[in-house]
């Protein structure tokens, strides 16, 4: 559901949400055998882009407006890489083609407001992959996007996570997605994973009442509903979580071991 917590935990990967006055106050982040919360703010700059990079929501906003998007590729891969213009130029305009942009040589010359949604977001999938990272944390990377784009950018992700040495975190709260694209998948409700398995075990045999709350509201199009299923109640205030399993309010499987 919106709200639960899965932009914050993509950012916490990566040690963002000081940025924005969160605090991460307990737990560990393991990475490559290491714990990345003992890391300081200069060694975390040469993770984050080089071997953990993270593809953000909305493509409108993520590109910087009066730069064209060609050198905003070649920034990323001139900062980590230490490549010439020109090295650093013949590697964007390839990444470009990977991404399946037509023209790519032209493109290299616009700016963002020149292209689509689409567009841009293959651009920001392309800035991501720059450096080869180990992990791509990509946020609701479909949200901002009409149907029709949405399942191209997913197409596009599905031969990536083929082809490439990257592993990929996917946040998105669109279980068709998941379904189509992932191996395995977390649960989150109220800010705490409430489930984590293979994606199969947990499509065909859910075990938190949660989890299957959530599988019963997709639609079916196979069978005839007058209503779609829905999970009673509201999501709690994060300042007033309940003792417990925080599903236990709206849980019709609730029992007293629950609290």
């Amino acid at each position: 559901e919106t709200g639960c917590g899965k932009s914050i935990t993509a950012k916490s990967v990566i040690k963002l949400i000081s940025y924005s006055g969160g605090e991460i106050i307990n737990g560990s982040i393991i990475f490559d055998n290491e714990d990345l919360l003992s890391k300081s703010e200069k060694e975390m700059q040469k993770i984050r882009g080089v071997k953990i990079s993270l593809i953000s929501q909305d493509p409108m906003t993520s590109l910087d407006p009066v730069y064209r998007v060609g050198d905003q590729i070649i920034e990323a891969i001139q900062v980590h890489k230490k490549l010439h213009y020109n090295q650093a130029k013949k590697e964007a305009v390839e990444l470009m083609r990977l991404m399946g942009i037509p023209l790519p040589e032209k493109v290299f010359y616009q700016y963002p407001h020149e292209l689509s949604g689409g567009m841009k977001q293959r651009i920001i999938i392309a800035i991501a992959l720059s450096c080869d990272p180990a992990l791509v944390i990509a946020d609701e990377p479909t949200t901002a996007l009409d149907v029709t784009i949405q399942a191209q950018i997913i197409d596009l992700f599905s031969k990536l996570i083929e082809h490439a040495q990257s592993a990929f975190l996917l946040i998105t709260h669109d279980l068709g997605v998941v379904a189509q694209m992932c191996d395995s998948v977390a649960i989150m409700y109220a800010g705490n994973i409430v489930e984590k398995g293979p994606v199969k075990k947990i499509f065909h045999s859910p075990k938190h009442p949660y989890t299957e709350g959530l599988l019963q509201c997709i639609p079916k199009m196979d069978q005839k509903q007058k209503k779609l299923n829905a999970i009673p109640g509201t999501v709690p205030h994060p300042r007033n979580f309940p003792t417990g399993c925080r599903f236990y309010p709206r849980c019709q499987h609730a029992m007293k071991k629950c609290l």
